[in-house]
């Protein structure tokens, strides 16, 4: 593996193997980053630019893409989902490092450096914070009916629907598979609608005076025309939270895809401290 080349590997963590994407010298800063409501492919179009200074681990939460499992409401809940993290961590050797999260996944890195003491640095990509979520089509899925009746097929359309809502440049149709093709597994949608049942607010909402007590240094880098996280959550965290700091870029709610160098370059300059 060069520096600049991105592999997919795995790590079994407690009985189930987990996928990630690797990128990057081993002997590099380590760099843990995860998604929320889609999977570790949003950080395809950074990871060969981090790779230049950092060991990047894109990992799939269990039930998600590449990963084995399937998870329940409780599983797919933010604690357990930070557990996860932590036991993948211990898996791969790894005591202390810096998180960039995307989406849900940002409220997993909240809960991370507000009380796992081991992370060093971190950057949150239109993340959910404070209320900002659940947006409407992930909150009905908290109706235990709504998961009941929705199939993997039905999940798979809707998926493919929301992708070009989250992307400002035209998606090409090669594009949009490679994103939505591991909902065309029955586990895989369950999964999901699983994380879309347990998402609650609540959880970003009662982390906040331990977040602020740890004062992880932390950057905020959002697609300033998000219309699913809304960048006056992120304007409101950098006022609220200390050691943090925002970067506006062009895109949506998956800006890696508009603004990719940009991103990376943002990432770098605040993971390296320069």
């Amino acid at each position: 593996m060069t520096e600049n080349s991105v592999v997919r590997k795995t790590v079994e963590v407690k009985g189930t193997k987990l996928s990630y994407l690797e990128a990057g010298s081993p002997d590099a800063p380590p760099l843990v980053l995860l998604h929320g409501t889609f999977w570790s492919r949003v950080w395809k179009p950074v990871l060969p630019q981090l790779a230049a200074e950092l060991h990047c681990l894109a990992l799939d939460f269990p039930g998600f893409g590449h990963s084995e499992g399937q998870l329940d409401v409780e599983e797919a809940a933010v604690p357990a989902l930070a557990q996860v993290v932590l036991d993948a961590a211990d898996a791969l050797g790894l005591e202390t490092f810096a998180v960039a999260a995307h989406d849900i996944g940002g409220g997993v890195a909240q809960h991370l450096a507000a009380y796992s003491g081991r992370v060093t640095r971190l950057v949150l990509v239109n993340a959910v914070m404070f209320d900002s979520w659940p947006v409407p089509a992930v909150e009905r899925f908290r109706d235990p009916a709504v998961r009941a009746g929705t199939s993997s097929e039905e999940l798979l359309a809707a998926r493919t629907k929301t992708m070009q809502l989250t992307v400002e440049r035209p998606l090409s149709t090669e594009e949009i598979e490679d994103y939505v093709f591991p909902w065309r597994s029955p586990d895989r949608a369950r999964s999901w609608m699983a994380m879309a049942g347990a998402a609650d607010s609540r959880y970003t909402l009662d982390l906040l005076p331990a977040l602020k007590a740890a004062a992880v240094p932390t950057r905020l880098i959002w697609g300033r025309d998000d219309d699913f996280q809304k960048i006056s959550f992120a304007r409101r965290y950098v006022a609220e939270v200390p050691a943090s700091d925002l970067v506006e870029v062009a895109g949506k709610h998956i800006p890696m895809e508009d603004s990719p160098h940009e991103i990376a370059g943002a990432m770098l300059e605040h993971l390296s401290a320069r």
